[in-house]
This record gives structure tokens, sequence and C-alpha cells, in this order.
């Protein structure tokens, strides 16, 4: 079930809890990807919030909107890049992304095999993918309060699982998120502390979030090889004697 554009946008951008998600998940993208100079950059489901710092340098960026949670200009103040889309069917050619990031778009998504399917073909030989999705073992998830009750939440070898049977190879995970999903000032003013401590102890129990970057996978013909079956040549001399041997 996706969420409405709506109530996304009101948590990421008009409550303290949104701005604290928004900047504690964003900080670990741009440390995974800290620029994409002349490369297209393309987010699914609500990824803007994440995706604003590449704006500065990215030849191109696009956000796809899954027509289930609607759309909304973006960015504030500049030429709108955002785009409704049907999630199985997103409107680039093949091998056109060079980066891509999944937020709110596969957890929710009713038919995750094809959002797969579809962001590993828009993704060029050797693309790189983020794909952001609830922990089931956080907090996060546990709390409807926030988009990330909300959908399947993933363990990390679920998703790097799936990621694999979809044309990806995972490289690397990371976790975000690790202050509890509160409003209360205390909580939110030390969000800062409860990242960088996560960050050292744990990268899979206690996020909110997991974040997997993923190549696309340039597939080599696979199964055994099978040869040509060669015939053993017929040997009509066999049964005589070698020139010289003496007989038997």
């Amino acid at each position: 079930m996706h969420l409405d554009v709506l109530d996304l946008r009101n948590f990421y951008y008009r409550t303290n809890l949104g701005r604290v998600a928004q900047r504690a998940i964003r900080d670990q993208v741009v440390d995974i990807w800290p620029e994409a100079k002349g490369q297209t950059v393309a987010g699914f489901g609500f990824a803007v919030p994440l995706m604003r710092p590449f704006t500065l340098d990215a030849r191109r960026v696009i956000a796809l909107m899954p027509g289930q949670q609607g759309v909304m200009p973006w960015p504030a103040g500049q030429d709108n890049v955002s785009v409704l889309c049907e999630e199985t069917a997103w409107p680039l050619p093949d091998g056109f992304v060079d980066k891509l990031i999944v937020l709110h778009g596969l957890e929710t998504s009713e038919n995750p095999a094809a959002v797969l399917e579809e962001a590993a073909r828009v993704l060029g030989p050797g693309g790189r993918a983020l794909f952001i999705v609830p922990n089931r073992s956080g907090l996060w998830a546990r709390r409807d309060g926030t988009p990330f009750g909300f959908g399947r939440p993933y363990s990390n070898g679920q998703l790097e699982s799936q990621l694999r049977h979809h044309g990806f190879e995972p490289e690397g995970h990371r976790a975000a998120l690790f202050a509890p999903p509160s409003a209360r000032r205390f909580w939110l003013r030390t969000a800062p502390m409860w990242e960088n401590t996560g960050r050292r102890i744990s990268a899979y129990y206690a996020g909110g979030v997991l974040i997997v970057e993923a190549t696309k996978r340039v597939y080599r013909p696979s199964g055994l090889a099978v040869k040509d079956a060669v015939p053993r040549p017929l040997r009509i001399l066999e049964g005589l004697p070698k020139p010289g041997a003496e007989p038997a």
C-alpha cells in the first residue's frame, strides 16, 4: 500500500521528526555518493528528500513518483523534474540512468519484483542504485506515525537476496535512523549523537532503515557448456597385427 504524497511531504518537510530523518538518511547517501557530475540521477517512490545535493552537479535529475502515491512539484523554486508514472512502467529508455535512489517505493509496492525489473532496465551497464527500506529489526518499522511503519520491512539478507534475483549485485550496506522515532525535544536534539554512535556499534539491528548499494549486473551466458558429441571413429584395422609384429 503506497502512502499519499501529501502525507510524505508533510512528514519530511513540515515535522521536526521528518527533518531529522531526512538529514540522517541524506548524510549517508551523500557519504556513499559524494558527487554525480555529468550523470543522470533518478529517484523512485518518494526519494526527493535525498536528491537535492545532486541537483548541483548532475547532468539530469528525475523524480519518478508512482500513480498510487501521487505526485508533487519538485524542487521548490526551480523547474519541475518530478513525473507521475506507473510503478511497473517508468517513462525512461533502457540504460538511461547512472544512479538510482529508491525510497518508499519498494516496501509499499504490490509488485516489488516488477519495480526491481524496471530499476534494472533503466540503469545503464555498471549503473548504481541505493535501495532504502525499513529495517524489520528496528524501532521505526514498529511505529505507524512515520512512513517507515507501513509496507513490508526487510532484513538485510532478504533485501540482498531479492536484489540478486533481479539482476543486481549488492556492493555494500549501511543503516540509518538510530535515534528513537519520537518527536520529543530531547530525542530530536540528541539525534546526531545517536546516529554517530549507532553507525559504530551496529549496522544491522538498531537502525530504522537499511541502505543497500547495488550495481546492475551484466549477464554472461550461464549454464553448463555443451560439447558436440564426436562419434568414435570406426577402426576397421584394429584387429590386424601391426607391421613387424610377431603373429599371436
